[in-house]
């Protein structure tokens, strides 16, 4: 009896390990409203490449979050600005171990959620981790022009990449009001150049599917630099080989964008199904592949899915769409971000996730992959389900960075209309143990969902 016993106990404890171990721990970074009356929204993360253990993260409008000792605390503080801090920001690293913040300007101060005047693209400069940044950089035009949805990158020797859409006047309804994607780089965050226009087709000025939104910049270990963006109906990519001087003289239609990137979701006020692309810039087999990720509703407006394409060729070829999600058809998977991993090539996508319900609620998910985006694996790593307010501003877009193994993935969530900012800092063998643990389960509850 007694060898029964301890036996029992063995594996009693065996199992509150596995238990243990497939938990991905949900970390708040921010629930509090702004002296403006707003809470936090649009995440953005990045870790840096000298130290993993040094991790900066921020939301709209000016928060700042970071920690120095790998998530186990943070601080938060507000971002100033000589040129006004106004949303969309924007959190990238160097290969020195600096951050950059970038982010819109509207010195004017008014309503955040309405038709601003967007003046320009701010960059702001931190050498301590996130604990101060410069007083900032203008990059772009001055008014009457303005500006929206940036994203920027670094190389390797540190010249910085910042994409952008440019508006004649945001949102006008005027036919003859032009939108267009634009380009500016930097040696130093300094001193930036003249902005370039990329895009071959100009777009309205509607902020709409029409409109040219979601250009995101990715660039090769050989200084090779792309550009993805999506308007009217298909997804587009420019490319320089001479570090930005030159471009092709014809985009290049990557795959059709069924339905356009503001796609419907219940209990949202607007989703984003904007494409984004990254290299691979590992030192593997696949260094220099391209990895692009979008949202649509090719499978129908109440069956939203995340797609996945790669080019080993620079653009020129993709690989059929894949659909990351691996659920039941007839829900809703919605704002997805990738990011691949520089020293090991592995890719991980996150996004939102309606699998598991037939109303509102929805999760987070996490797909990976450790063979260069051939499969994926998607595992939940929201600790509990949410449901947002269509009438409440949820935002255009989640983040994720990963360096060494280490994945941090930032996204909101809403309760009771109230939006909050949350991470989590996840090791690769945490995915492998909730995959293990809960997969078989998940895929249970969907297949009993779309029957019922």
């Amino acid at each position: 009896m007694s060898a029964m016993k301890n036996l029992f106990l063995v594996l009693l404890l065996a199992a509150g390990t596995v238990h243990v171990h497939a938990q991905i721990k949900n970390i708040l970074l921010d629930s509090s409203r702004s002296q403006s009356g707003r809470y936090p929204v649009e995440p953005s993360v990045a870790i840096s490449f000298k130290n993993p253990d040094v991790i900066v993260s921020g939301s709209a409008i000016d928060n700042v979050y970071s920690t120095t000792d790998g998530g186990k605390s943070w601080k938060h503080t507000n971002l100033t600005s000589r040129f006004g801090v106004w949303g969309d920001p924007v959190l990238i690293s160097d290969f020195s171990g600096n951050f950059y913040y970038f982010h819109l300007s509207d010195p004017s101060g008014k309503n955040w959620e309405s038709e601003d005047i967007l003046d320009r693209i701010v960059i702001q400069k931190s050498k301590d981790g996130g604990e101060t940044w410069d007083v900032g950089e203008s990059i772009g035009l001055n008014p009457p022009k303005d500006q929206d949805k940036e994203w920027a990158i670094a190389d390797r020797k540190g010249n910085l990449y910042v994409t952008w859409t440019q508006f004649d006047t945001y949102g006008s309804q005027d036919t003859t009001c032009k939108s267009s994607i634009l380009f500016s780089k930097s040696s130093n965050g300094s001193k930036w150049s003249k902005p370039i226009k990329l895009s071959q087709y100009d777009g309205d000025c509607r902020d709409d599917d029409d409109t040219p939104q979601g250009a995101v910049p990715a660039v090769s270990n050989d200084g090779k630099i792309f550009v993805a963006w999506s308007n009217a109906g298909y997804i587009w990519l420019d490319r320089s080989f001479n570090g930005g001087d030159t471009w092709l003289s014809n985009d290049i239609a990557i795959v059709e964008h069924t339905g356009g990137w503001n796609l419907s979701v219940p209990g949202l006020d607007r989703t984003n199904g904007m494409p984004v692309l990254v290299c691979d810039n590992s030192t593997g087999l696949f260094s220099g592949a391209l990895y692009l990720v979008w949202a649509d509703q090719r499978n129908g407006e109440d069956d939203t899915d995340i797609w996945f394409s790669r080019s080993v060729n620079y653009g020129d070829n993709w690989t059929a769409p894949k659909r990351i999600n691996d659920d039941e058809p007839g829900s809703h998977q919605f704002l997805p971000w990738i990011t691949v991993d520089p020293s090991n090539g592995h890719v991980f996508i996150v996004y939102y996730d309606r699998r598991n319900y037939s109303d509102e609620q929805t999760d987070v998910y996490l797909a990976y992959s450790t063979d260069n985006g051939g499969s994926f694996k998607n595992v939940k790593i929201s600790e509990s389900p949410f449901i947002p307010q269509s009438d409440k501003f949820f935002g255009d877009y989640t983040n994720i960075s990963a360096f060494k193994g280490r994945i941090v993935p930032v996204w909101a969530r809403m309760d009771n209309g109230k939006t909050s900012i949350w991470t989590s800092i996840i090791e690769l063998a945490d995915l492998e143990g909730v995959k293990a643990e809960d997969t078989k389960a998940i895929r249970k509850k969907s297949k009993e969902k779309s029957r019922n």
